[in-house]
């Protein structure tokens, strides 16, 4: 694939050649035009593993799609352009997994592989274990519908990596619930098992905290109140956040693109 490094800007097809932009990056890409058509595609025998492929990503998709539903309240100043992508091709390894159904039907049980999914930086860019260095504990309860934090108290100086201009930071604890999918021969389509608590959520934000001070041990406690039980078709996930905000007098205004979050525990 080319790509265009000159200052000349435009998109669309030339020709034998198709212009574009990838979301993302920067600059314009070229590519040839061609390929088989969509009815060929759909149809025809040499292109089933294709089909195969396309409607097992296409539940992939549909379950990180859930997930990031389950933490979209944070993920305007959390996450980057290409946290779709990795969260999809997560769940893509999850599918993989399930050796209970044919290939192209095969089943995203997150419940069963969610180790798959511990880690995850919603911000590529920005890696919560750099930027919190502070020792803390995430505990849930028995039925899975809550969990607490605790952070041990520290010294922010040397412990956390603020951005330029930050006076002051909170920290976040939030819960998401995602469903196990499965394909449904029905409708056609990939569908949540646990569909009335697929997406659920749950937020708790400390006090603002000053980055001149040293800050005593924190306790964060949030629940899943909306949810009377958590079934075993669906995954109860825990992420650890951190905010930074600038005060200017009376005023906090939240430092956008600074921000980290990171998936640390799933239940």
């Amino acid at each position: 694939m080319a790509r265009q490094k000159g200052s000349l800007k435009y998109v669309g097809t030339l020709g034998d050649i198709r212009h574009f932009k990838i979301k993302g990056q920067k600059g314009y890409f070229a590519g040839m035009v061609g390929g088989p058509t969509g009815e060929q595609v759909k149809t025809a025998n040499e292109f089933r593993r294709t089909r195969e492929n396309m409607n097992e990503f296409g539940g992939s998709a549909k379950a990180g799609k859930s997930l990031r539903t389950a933490f979209a309240s944070l993920l305007n100043s959390m996450s980057d352009p290409q946290l779709t992508g990795r969260v999809t091709a997560v769940m893509k390894k999850i599918n993989l997994e399930d050796q209970s159904e044919a290939r192209g039907y095969r089943a995203i049980l997150i419940s069963q592989q969610p180790q798959y999914l511990l880690g995850i930086q919603f911000n590529r860019k920005i890696n919560f274990d750099t930027v919190f260095n502070v020792p803390f504990t995430v505990t849930p309860a028995v039925n899975r519908l809550s969990a607490d934090l605790q952070v041990e108290a520290f010294d922010p100086f040397s412990k956390i990596r603020a951005p330029l201009g930050a006076t002051h930071f909170k920290v976040v604890l939030a819960l998401g619930v995602v469903s196990d999918y499965a394909y449904n021969e029905a409708t056609k389509t990939y569908e949540p098992l646990a569909a009335a608590e697929n997406e659920a959520s749950a937020v708790a934000i400390s006090d603002y905290q000053d980055l001149k001070q040293a800050v005593p041990a924190l306790n964060l406690s949030t629940a899943l109140s909306n949810l009377a039980t958590v079934s075993t078709d669906a995954t109860v996930m825990a992420a650890i956040g951190v905010e930074f905000y600038q005060q200017v007098g009376a005023n906090y205004y939240l430092l956008s693109g600074s921000n980290a979050l990171k998936l640390i525990a799933t239940f």
